[in-house]
């Protein structure tokens, strides 16, 4: 009685990979085109203008520090200071129960013509102000947080500055895309053969000889 055994089989228990799987068969490589997903819509103003959530975050509302919730408030309050000072804050803007996490510059400048985190504008209150893109638009977080009941109010602003940045970029980045796209047409494109040769060829219910052949 003859024992058969495939070639995978046998050389598993050889401990050897079969020649087929270890040949590597050599491909043409293709482009590689990598289009990273943008950071902002195309028509940031009449998003911001239009979206429901947008036109409620841009009216003035109650906002409230949310971290360290499980903690003592006189803990809660000595945190939010120091988190400020850091240059972060988690915020919910209660209405819409939109929670932010807020990052901004917290170094006093003299200079600047609008503090980022301004402990002194307002006795026992903190003045806030974030820039971040925020469902593809680039929004301005601004309001303040009174700094014995850490709650205040704030609103969610256009940032028509920031958002000319991001559309000079997001152009660069479609243009770039586009001539990438074009030179490789340009380089692997196939010419097409022209329909009136298939009367030489023999291409679909054309015969070439008297026989159809």
């Amino acid at each position: 009685m003859h024992h058969h055994q495939n070639l995978g089989d046998a050389a598993a228990m050889n401990g050897m990979i079969p020649p087929y799987e270890a040949m590597a068969m050599y491909e043409q490589p293709k482009p590689r085109f990598i289009f990273k997903m943008p950071r902002v819509v195309p028509d940031q103003r009449s998003k911001f203008d239009s979206d429901e959530l947008f036109r409620r975050l841009s009216r003035e509302s109650e906002v409230r520090y949310t971290g360290y919730r499980e903690r003592a408030m006189e803990e809660r309050r000595m945190r939010f200071v120091n988190d400020c000072r850091k240059g972060y804050a988690e915020i919910s803007m209660v209405a819409s129960g939109t929670n932010l996490q807020l990052y901004f510059n917290a170094n006093h400048n003299p200079y600047a013509q609008e503090q980022e985190c301004d402990f002194e504008r307002e006795r026992g209150k903190v003045h806030l102000r974030s820039g971040f893109i925020m469902n593809g638009v680039c929004v301005r977080f601004r309001g303040w947080v009174d700094l014995d009941r850490l709650d205040g109010a704030a609103c969610l602003e256009f940032d028509e500055q920031r958002a000319q940045q991001e559309d000079a970029q997001l152009q660069e980045q479609i243009q770039s895309y586009n001539q990438r796209m074009a030179e490789s047409r340009r380089i692997y494109h196939t010419p097409q053969t022209p329909p009136e040769d298939h009367h030489h060829r023999g291409g679909p219910g054309l015969p070439r000889g008297p026989m159809g052949w």
